[in-house]
């Protein structure tokens, strides 16, 4: 019985690129008792596995949160299996607005403490009470209200390429140091419409929570985050006030909502959304690169990293040894020799940490 994959992940990927199989990008999440997640993990591969799921998923005692690919001609079976879970009948899943079919290249669960780092105390305070969900006709309507202050509660590198107008964001690399930031800014704004919004919602449905234990009234969140915002206002005629693109943790690394770029090349500051990782596998930095740049850096993010490439294997094996650069990914763009990261992004002067977008 075999609930890993052990296929070497570059022939993973030359496959996916290869393959000219119709996949639709799914996302869902659910907050919920799960007694025995390991069990619940290999139930899950065993049959995602036989379906030809891709993705990443994490099981935890507190739920489950799965970003996924599944084949387009075995969508309804995989429907019918998930209705077979009974905490997962009925359950609101995200399609990718804008996909290739090239998302995930293999099927990943694992069994975490959290479905998400969020750095919390889960017994101080009453995760279920959470803030309203708005849909996108509700949520554009309370965007308008002078007395709403609306918040991205995603990282710098996510809000960096696309953003809902008029919103606010701390300039921080993860979720869990975003709570404390944005506590500490809102403190003087408790008794505003709090708006607050992530990719598809899973971050946005513990943070909620959270303010409303720290003393905000009104905090509302956004139903299905960006994704399902995007679907919504098209499917109804709405404004879309979001601009830019959607940031993703799959190998897309974004899909267009809108055609506006607002975010500029990290190395030369040309108009630029398309973010790359350094091919130096020693740096891996995730940053936005023109093709202009890219062709001049082969891909990488310096002179420097371009210079090792070109060196043999055993000796940028030497350079790398014992440092684990990995965690650049969510460092994006944090690097000196990146002129133009958030270049012309001002910080608001009463709200130190949070960028005006």
């Amino acid at each position: 019985m075999q609930l890993h994959n052990k296929v070497d992940k570059r022939v993973l990927k030359e496959q996916l690129l290869a393959s000219n199989e119709e996949r639709t990008t799914i996302s869902f999440y659910k907050y919920v008792r799960i007694g025995n997640p390991q069990i619940f993990r290999d139930h899950l591969f065993l049959n995602w596995s036989e379906l030809g799921v891709f993705g990443r998923v994490h099981v935890a005692t507190e739920g489950i949160n799965a970003q996924i690919s599944v084949p387009t001609d075995k969508l309804d079976e995989f429907v019918q299996f998930i209705s077979t879970i009974e905490f997962l009948q009925g359950i609101g899943l995200n399609f990718a607005v804008e996909d290739n079919g090239k998302s995930f290249y293999k099927l990943t669960i694992k069994v975490r403490d959290k479905i998400l780092a969020d750095g919390l105390n889960d017994e101080s305070f009453d995760a279920s009470n959470k803030g309203q969900h708005l849909h996108a006709d509700e949520w554009n309507a309370l965007m308008d209200d002078p007395n709403s202050i609306l918040i991205d509660m995603r990282n710098h590198y996510e809000s960096e390429v696309g953003h809902f107008k008029g919103a606010i964001a701390p300039d921080v690399d993860t979720f869990a140091t975003s709570l404390d930031v944005i506590d500490q800014m809102m403190e003087k704004h408790k008794d505003k419409n709090i708006m607050m919004y992530c990719t598809g919602g899973i971050r946005c449905e513990k943070a909620s929570a959270y303010y409303k234990h720290r003393g905000y009234k009104n905090v509302y969140q956004l139903e299905g985050g960006i994704i399902k915002y995007a679907h919504e206002a098209k499917e109804q005629g709405l404004e879309n006030k979001f601009i830019g693109k959607n940031f993703v943790f799959d190998e897309r690394l974004g899909e267009s909502i809108t055609p506006e770029i607002i975010a500029q090349c990290h190395q030369c500051g040309q108009p630029c959304d398309t973010h790359v990782n350094c091919k130096h596998v020693g740096c891996n930095l995730l940053f936005i690169q023109c093709d202009k740049c890219k062709d001049e850096f082969e891909g990488t993010c310096s002179p420097e990293c371009q210079h090792i490439i070109h060196l043999p294997e055993d000796e940028q094996k030497l350079k790398r040894k014992g440092i684990d650069k990995g965690q650049n990914i969510f460092k994006k763009g944090r690097s000196p020799h990146l002129k133009f990261k958030h270049a012309g992004v001002k910080e608001i002067p009463d709200m130190p940490g949070m960028r005006e977008l």
